[in-house]
């Protein structure tokens, strides 16, 4: 029974979705997935600067306390911890002494003291050891690897917009694939393979407009979220790639409006590796104006694991997408 709440009519957030076709007889995508489309929008992707920044995992992860967080990124190893104020630290995961791995070591009132022999690193540059510039964003912590990224340095990476601090709940979902940042890019800028790769969680999905290049560079989708049954959320998104590693999904209308989606790209092993690898460090950020999504926030810490587990199914077959188009790709067979 409807209702008014705020003095606008309430409605349910989940709606009962008509008896559609089942998968089989849904309308085939592939004309409208043109691999051309699909690498030209890849291509402009690949071209915006990133300022040297990669995403090395959730601001969670790089906690206060005595243990620091090791990521290698581009084949450099690197470790994160944070000072006594709380702020981030971040440097070469290589002891400048004897090579010990950093990531082992502790963490004392805030300084990173090395478990071999006792070397001390309070973030400056010290004994030969080489910090790198450090940015947490509240969600991920980004490092930037000017001799990985090989561009123009920035002063901070380019952070997706997010709903207004506070308004939202985040979890971070990490996976790792052979392949690289490319093939999870492309993925991502296929919208079309929504509903048929993934029908336990998409249906009804068309893209709407696809990406003009330019400022109007977007795929936009309807799509419904597929609940339970024929329980589902129908929404509009869009999909953006503001940097050559990180696609944005962005609920634009329908439930859980400004909600993002944002999925990062970050390269484990140096270029041209023969078996290369890529961690997908994917941030989910989901807000709702409704009154009652206060609970959610209030919920977040038991919502956070259903959220991860959510995102793990779709990139246990997203990620096997991902490696197969880098196996084509890497033997010359891939299509195109």
């Amino acid at each position: 029974m409807s209702g008014r709440r705020g003095g606008r009519r309430w409605s349910p957030p989940v709606r009962r979705r008509g008896a559609g076709p089942d998968w089989a007889a849904q309308t085939p995508t592939w004309r409208q997935a043109r691999p051309s489309l699909i690498a030209d929008a890849l291509e402009r992707a690949s071209a915006r600067p990133s300022g040297n920044w990669f995403v090395v995992g959730a601001s969670r992860q790089v906690r206060a306390g005595d243990r620091p967080y090791g990521r290698t990124v581009g084949g450099v190893e690197v470790v994160l911890w944070r000072s006594d104020d709380g702020e981030p630290r971040a440097g070469s995961g290589i002891c400048p002494h004897l090579g010990a791995p950093l990531r082992d070591s502790r963490v004392v009132c805030g300084t990173l003291v090395c478990h071999w022999h006792g070397l001390a690193l309070d973030g400056s540059a010290s004994a030969g050891w080489r910090p790198f510039p450090v940015h947490d964003d509240g969600v991920l912590v980004w490092v930037r690897l000017d001799e990985v990224g090989g561009e123009e340095p920035t002063e901070r990476p380019v952070v997706p917009t997010r709903p207004a601090t506070g308004r939202g709940v985040d979890s971070v979902f990490t996976a790792t694939g052979r392949c690289e940042p490319q093939d999870v890019v492309a993925n991502r800028l296929d919208p079309w393979h929504g509903s048929w790769f993934h029908p336990y969680s998409f249906v009804d999905l068309s893209v709407v407009r696809e990406p003009q290049g330019g400022e109007d560079d977007a795929f936009v989708v309807d799509v419904s979220f597929r609940v339970a049954g024929r329980l589902v959320v129908p929404v509009r998104a869009e999909f953006t790639a503001p940097e050559p590693r990180t696609v944005v999904m962005r609920i634009t209308d329908g439930e859980g409006a400004t909600s993002v989606v944002e999925t990062h790209a970050t390269p484990l092993t140096g270029p041209d590796h023969e078996r290369p690898r890529t961690a997908v460090v994917e941030a989910v950020v989901a807000a709702s104006d409704r009154p009652g999504f206060a609970l959610a926030r209030a919920a977040a810490p038991v919502l956070r694991p259903l959220m991860r587990r959510t995102a793990g199914r779709l990139w246990r077959d997203d990620l096997a997408y991902a490696e197969r188009r880098w196996a084509l790709r890497s033997t010359g067979r891939f299509p195109g």
